[in-house]
């Protein structure tokens, strides 16, 4: 059986890539076809995280065995067949390749091919150029940071007037009748 998944960047808008894979190799061969696609360096503590449908991490995969003293499963790159934990069109992964900035790429299992093997890995498709593999954190979190809209409606409401609350930071018992009758609730 193959699998096929897309990967995805919210760094760079036109990067796509698409992989084909046996369904019998493992997370690491993944990994190394990733990597190549790419063009990254295999130097990275990389991880893949499988998640539900809202992107919410559920388990990882990691390069190595970080000898958790946890009670739950530890699944490794180089151990771990992607059948084991994947068998449904449609499954969200998220492949963690700079690890120190949390940067990522979003995969989909878009196809499963049965009936059908593959000997190697291959990128079946590419667009665009991938994003940096590694970045200075300082300028990362600085992009980031101004990316985001802190306008005063970020706060909360617009018509927020701080004089309203005394030093506690409870409501001033004046300016509680801007509010209307207490007794409606």
């Amino acid at each position: 059986m193959i699998y096929k998944f897309t990967v995805i960047s919210d760094e760079v808008d036109d990067f796509i890539r698409e992989i084909k894979i046996d369904s019998d190799a493992t997370f690491y061969d993944l990994h190394g076809c990733i990597l190549k696609s790419v063009g990254y360096k295999d130097d990275q503590m990389t991880s893949f995280f499988i998640c539900d449908d809202s992107w919410e991490k559920e388990k990882e995969v990691t390069l190595e065995d970080m000898g958790s003293s946890s009670d739950e499963d530890v699944w490794v790159m180089r151990d771990t067949q992607l059948s084991e934990l994947l068998e449904d069109e449609k499954q969200k992964l998220l492949y963690v390749f700079d690890p120190l900035n949390e940067r990522v790429f979003f995969m989909e299992l878009t196809e499963i091919i049965p009936g059908e093997d593959l000997a190697d890995p291959i990128c079946s498709y590419k667009q665009g150029n991938p994003p940096a593999q590694i970045v200075d954190y300082e300028d990362y979190a600085n992009k980031h940071n101004a990316d985001m809209d802190l306008d005063e409606s970020f706060y909360g409401d617009e018509s927020y007037d701080p004089e309203e609350f005394d030093a506690d930071g409870f409501m001033d018992e004046s300016s509680m009748s801007d509010y209307g009758d207490d007794d409606k609730y």
